[in-house]
Parts: C-alpha cells; sequence; structure tokens
C-alpha cells in the first residue's frame, strides 16, 4: 500500500518565487526561528539539521514567507 505524497515547497522553491539568494534566506530563517512570539508555527515545524521545507499551504510556509520579505534586502 502507497501513502500519497504530501506536497512540499522547499527553500530553493521559496527563494525562486521571491528572488531571494538561498544562503541569505537560511541565515534569516534561523534567526526567525529563534523568535517564537512572532513565529510559533516556523519555530514548531523546523528541525535542527534537517533541510527547509514546508507543507503546501501551512502556516509555517506563510510565516516563512513574511520572514523572508520582511528581512532587508542585500
Amino acid at each position: 500500500m502507497t501513502t500519497p505524497i504530501e506536497n512540499k515547497v522547499t527553500l530553493i522553491d521559496l527563494c525562486k518565487e521571491l528572488k531571494i539568494d538561498p544562503r541569505d534566506a537560511r541565515m534569516v530563517l534561523r534567526l526567525a526561528s529563534k523568535k517564537a512570539k512572532e513565529f510559533p508555527n516556523l519555530c514548531k515545524d523546523h528541525v535542527a539539521r534537517q533541510p527547509w521545507e514546508w507543507a503546501t499551504g501551512s502556516k509555517g510556509l506563510e510565516e516563512a514567507r513574511t520572514a523572508l520579505t520582511a528581512a532587508p534586502s542585500t
């Protein structure tokens, strides 16, 4: 029996969408994941030493977008 594959959005997909460098995005997300009051779902969803990925339409994905768009551009 096979289980359905859940649609995932990776950090690379998000960076292409927002036109951000992946290295900078990882740095911003690491900082945002330490702010549990501002980004509670981002903090819960990410596991250390694992790739940044979210289920399509999840609250964690929306918080990641918010964190990346609120960050100053380099």
